[in-house]
């Protein structure tokens, strides 16, 4: 994983202006009736909110002891159950099948290789109930964001640099203070391709948190799987 801890410590400031995702994974752990999981569940910002609305307890797992330091504290002060268990999400291992897996925030794109994800891929099938669900979502590559963007020096959310390598399909988000996260982006097709090969069958592929079909134009995957 691609991940340095002293990103972490900025993490509530970057990840602010994602909301929308939250109702989403919130609706989706309302629908099953079973175990829960969150892959790369980071400080809880997900995690939190589904455990509150069920009422039930949210397994979360995560490489980052920086992210689950913040999740712990952060569950404790909402009141909430979290099994927070630092681990790889390619070594995912249950002591029970899962109702629905999921994992937000385009954290499935930070493991660099095909083989990361198929390995990953074929964990959270072998993970899951008969009918469970898998859900995540990641960027759409976009040449004409990458070209905007590219070297550019921004200060929202918090002051960083972005670096495209396109023949790597990589990204690189580096803050000012030196801290990093990579990222590698996938297409369409890459995505239903690790279905394939996990056994999962794709259920549903949104462009946006609302539903909106995936069109031409749309910058996000929404997927939605079942074993």
């Amino acid at each position: 994983m691609t991940w340095d801890e002293a990103f972490g410590y900025r993490y509530d400031d970057w990840s602010a202006h994602m909301t929308a995702d939250i109702a989403f994974y919130v609706d989706l752990a309302r629908e099953v009736d079973g175990p829960l999981v969150e892959l790369a569940v980071g400080n809880g910002r997900v995690a939190i909110p589904v455990a509150q609305a069920t009422d039930r307890q949210v397994v979360g797992l995560d490489s980052s002891p920086a992210m689950l330091e913040q999740a712990r504290a952060r569950a404790t002060a909402a009141g909430v159950n979290l099994d927070l268990r630092e681990g790889d999400i390619r070594d995912l291992a249950l002591d029970e099948p899962a109702a629905l897996i999921y994992c937000p925030f385009r954290a499935l794109l930070h493991l660099p290789t095909w083989a990361d994800r198929r390995r990953t891929f074929e964990r959270v099938a072998a993970s899951l109930r008969p009918d469970g669900r898998f859900a995540w979502n990641a960027f759409a590559f976009d040449h004409r964001v990458a070209t905007r963007l590219d070297g550019q020096h921004q200060d929202e959310p918090v002051p960083h640099t972005v670096h495209y390598s396109v023949g790597d399909n990589r990204v690189d988000l580096v803050l000012d203070d030196g801290a990093r996260s990579t990222l590698w982006w996938a297409t369409k097709n890459e995505w239903l391709g690790l279905l394939d090969v996990a056994g999962l069958k794709l259920e549903a592929l949104y462009g946006g948190f609302s539903g909106e079909p995936f069109a031409d134009d749309a910058g996000e995957y929404v997927f939605i799987a079942r074993r």
